[in-house]
């Protein structure tokens, strides 16, 4: 029996659980205030705040860090990499202090997970962080050499429920072509190629389907014109495409739920709305499938959205179940996905990687 230990820092909130095994022996979310949060001014220095959190996390949960087989944490801004196990070295710790590609909570998983590690002796991981870089180079020209296709997405989900996929198919995730539609705030459409993901949209800057706050891919003639009109800060035009697109621009809302309430009252314009979104995941999905010369053996609908099978689902089937099966798995454990990394590691079924790696995705 393998027990291990679950780190997942994000922006307001620490993630933490504790597995033996596939067996969830204890979860919490512990939740930080902006008034908690006020005094660091910089991520690396929230390092010790959430360190306490989670050595009160597991005096709680009556688990002593010496009993674990290992710590994995939530992988965070690093250079882009192809997926997999990694373990926790001195370079990736360090570009991870310094904020070097970006400052975000979850850069703390690793830093932390290290150190509390290396006090007993155990080995410390993270798994497919947002940066997930196995794009061919072929999908990431745009269309203008001044401006690259970039792969940064929901790695950790994705990867996650493909391989769930694969399982219920009885096949190896590294031998099945699978488009994995990932649906929440951001949504990222992937194209998993024999166990990588081959093209996927830039789920964070703009790229994609509109979400329920991201206005995805848009009229770039009229974005220019808008931006030099002299009526936007550039700060503005920024929460045009990541915070205030999408649903939120449309129906005054970024809550599924209250959308699709709307729906069932019969409001005729939130209907057109959200069939909209569903038509554009959709032609997304055509697109991974041309990627995948539509070689296609199933496509995957997970995230929040995946909930909603009474329209959401039922609308993107209709559009595109024709190319492969659908699998519905909705939600997305990171916890549990992190987890299940560590442990394939721990069994000898997964090999770790070392940061950073020698392998150039060039296929």
């Amino acid at each position: 029996m393998y027990k291990i230990l679950v780190i997942n820092p994000g922006s307001t909130s620490t993630k933490l659980a504790i597995y033996e095994d596939e067996k969830l022996l204890s979860k919490d979310t512990v939740r930080h205030s902006s008034e908690e949060l006020k005094p660091f001014k910089h991520i690396a220095e929230q390092y010790e705040f959430r360190k306490e959190v989670i050595k009160k996390f597991l005096e709680k949960a009556g688990h002593h860090l010496s009993t674990f087989s290992a710590i994995i944490g939530r992988g965070g801004l690093l250079r882009p990499i192809p997926g997999g196990v990694y373990e926790i070295n001195e370079l990736m710790k360090e570009e991870l202090r310094e904020g070097k590609y970006g400052e975000h909570a979850s850069n703390l998983g690793a830093l932390i997970a290290h150190e509390l590690a290396s006090d007993y002796g155990i080995p410390s991981y993270i798994a497919d962080p947002v940066v997930v870089d196995e794009m061919i180079d072929i999908a990431r020209f745009s269309g203008h050499p001044d401006f690259e296709r970039k792969s940064i997405f929901h790695a950790l989900n994705q990867k996650a429920v493909a391989r769930l996929v694969a399982e219920k198919m009885k096949k190896e995730y590294e031998n099945i072509n699978l488009i994995v539609v990932h649906m929440g705030g951001g949504i990222s459409i992937g194209a998993h190629r024999k166990g990588k993901v081959i093209d996927v949209n830039n789920a964070l800057d703009g790229d994609g389907p509109f979400t329920p706050e991201r206005s995805g891919t848009l009229p770039m003639t009229q974005v220019i014109d808008l931006a030099y009109s002299g009526k936007m800060t550039l700060d503005e035009m920024k929460k045009r495409i990541k915070g205030n697109g999408g649903l939120v621009a449309y129906l005054n809302t970024n809550d599924a739920l209250e959308v699709q309430k709307r729906v069932e009252d019969g409001e005729e314009y939130a209907t057109l709305i959200y069939k909209a979104m569903a038509l554009q995941i959709s032609k997304w999905i055509g697109k991974m499938a041309a990627t995948l010369n539509f070689e296609v053996d199933g496509i995957v609908l997970t995230g929040g959205l995946a909930y909603d099978k009474d329209f959401m689902v039922k609308w993107l089937t209709e559009h595109t179940e024709f190319i492969a099966p659908i699998y519905v798995v909705p939600g997305g454990d990171e916890e549990k996905a992190l987890a299940e990394a560590a442990l394939r590691v721990l069994k000898g079924e997964e090999k770790t990687k070392k940061y950073p790696p020698m392998e150039v995705n060039n296929a």
